[in-house]
């Protein structure tokens, strides 16, 4: 059997219905992904541009996590470091009030209640951990947070020692601290030195609480920061690649319509060489 050979009117119309259902299918996948770009082949200089925004937007938003968390860590810290401050206020309290007691009763109550109040300090500094971090009990750890890979851009952290007793927070007290006699503290001069070391501590408190809480506005601007930048980043590889659903869905119909006509042209060819055969028979 020799081959069919369909003549130049039918192959045109076969050619166009083929490039028709091409893009159909392409117009498809567009609608269907939200992408013009789905791939190296669709445009692969879109394609790549937008490949290197996403990938540095992921790497910003990793770093992110990680200046989220830091503030969390600081902001433990630093509510250790208030809470601490409201202890040693309360102890102010409790040595005028003891300076002033009338029986010895009084004032053995209210000396269990100074020793009571200092041990808290050191029970909350070593309750003050967050994923295993304290920055306020002296374990001499340091937080370091990135905040770039293609930068050395980064902020340490160092912890502090707010035990009782320790440089951090010296303030001639041990965990069973104690106000030492009535009759001492009724003498004014002892009473008067007795809240000079306590107001030295809040003096120390202040400046530590100061200086966190700097530090989580600092990570605060830079998460605020990251979270912009990796948004803009990933907002301009989207302008690469993301397909235009409005006007795909026009294309959509007017390429059926396209297939539709020429589905019609294509009959319309076959029928002509029909008529053309009938004339020999």
């Amino acid at each position: 059997m020799g081959d069919i050979t369909l003549s130049a009117a039918v192959r045109s119309n076969l050619l166009a219905l083929s490039q028709t259902s091409s893009l159909i299918n392409r117009t498809q996948d567009r609608l269907s992904t939200g992408l013009r770009v789905n791939s190296p082949v669709d445009d692969a200089k879109a394609f790549f541009e937008a490949k290197g925004l996403s990938d540095r937007a992921s790497t910003i938003s990793e770093k992110k996590d990680g200046i989220d968390q830091a503030i969390s860590s600081v902001s433990v810290a630093l509510e250790a470091v208030n809470t601490i401050d409201s202890i040693v206020n309360q102890l102010k309290g409790v040595v005028n009030s003891a300076a002033s007691a009338s029986t010895s009763t009084e004032f053995l109550e209210l000396n269990t209640q100074y020793a009571s109040l200092s041990a808290q300090i050191d029970n909350l500094t070593s309750d003050a951990t967050y994923q295993g971090l304290n920055l306020v009990n002296g374990t001499g750890s340091t937080l370091n947070v990135s905040f770039s890979n293609s930068t050395s851009s980064t902020l340490a952290i160092s912890s502090v020692d707010l035990r009782i007793g320790t440089a951090g927070l010296d303030f001639g007290l041990t965990t069973a601290g104690a106000l030492g006699t009535a009759a001492k503290l009724s003498i004014a001069t002892a009473r008067a030195d007795a809240i000079a070391t306590l107001d030295a501590a809040i003096a120390t408190l202040d400046s530590r609480a100061k200086t966190l809480g700097s530090n989580v506005a600092l990570l605060q601007t830079r998460l605020d920061f990251s979270s912009s930048y990796a948004n803009e980043l990933q907002a301009g590889a989207d302008k690469l690649t993301l397909a235009d659903i409005t006007e795909e869905g026009a294309n959509l119909v007017a390429l059926q319509t396209r297939q539709q006509l020429g589905i019609s042209a294509l009959s319309f060819a076959g029928n002509s060489e029909q008529s053309i055969l009938s004339l020999f028979r």
